[in-house]
């Protein structure tokens, strides 16, 4: 290699580590820490457990019960606030921020939801009180109708109507296989113990003499 090219190597060498080391402290330099509360729109109460994230990245923090928070970002990040019962609000730093650390008060509106419709209806008086305590059907409510399907009385009527599913066949059939396994080349023994004509044919053959040693 010539002397020319490897002063130009150089040179070429120590512009390249300086324009990273450079972009490196810039980049550094550009880290800002947010820090702020988060409160509702009247900005009296605090709201817990929001969760303040930066826009397309996986950071993010949650505030605390006071509604404190903080995270690092960059300048230009967009932070997006959520929390159960408010509505999403989003948040630009500023591009141009040449700061360290910024403040932020962010208010979050309160979200309208929506209850089930509930029916309200007058008790009835007298005749018609009597009329529909003994007629009016029960309604009874999503607690007791599956304290009623998990009673002991209705699981064992399931098990005894429904068909067993794959699981349980499988488990059948490998105890009948066991089973038969235990029994391989031989008669099983005990089998008729509890059958009456077995034993009837037993002393039959008894009273005959058919279990008398033969003599030869």
């Amino acid at each position: 290699m010539r002397k020319g090219h490897f002063f130009i190597f150089l040179s070429l060498l120590f512009a390249g580590l300086s324009i990273t080391s450079n972009a490196q402290d810039a980049s550094e330099q550009h880290i800002v820490e947010v820090s702020g509360v988060v409160l509702s729109a009247d900005g009296v109460r605090p709201v817990a457990n929001a969760v303040i994230s930066v826009l397309h990245q996986n950071r993010g923090v949650v505030s605390n019960k006071s509604g404190i928070f903080s995270l690092v970002c960059y300048p230009g990040d967009t932070l997006f606030f959520s929390s159960v019962g408010y509505r999403n609000s989003t948040f630009v730093l500023p591009a141009d921020y040449e700061g360290k650390y910024y403040n932020r008060v962010q208010l979050m509106v309160q979200d309208t939801f929506y209850l089930p419709e509930t029916a309200v209806h007058a008790l009835p008086h007298g005749d018609a009180f009597v009329y529909a305590f003994k007629y009016w059907p029960v309604i009874l409510s999503p607690e007791e109708i599956a304290q009623a399907r998990f009673s002991e009385a209705e699981i064992y009527r399931l098990k005894s109507t429904l068909p067993m599913n794959g699981a349980e066949n499988q488990s059948y059939y490998q105890q009948q296989q066991a089973i038969q396994g235990q029994y391989y080349g031989q008669q099983r023994n005990g089998a008729n113990l509890l059958n009456p004509l077995k034993w009837i044919q037993f002393f039959e053959a008894w009273k005959r003499g058919d279990f008398r040693q033969k003599q030869y």
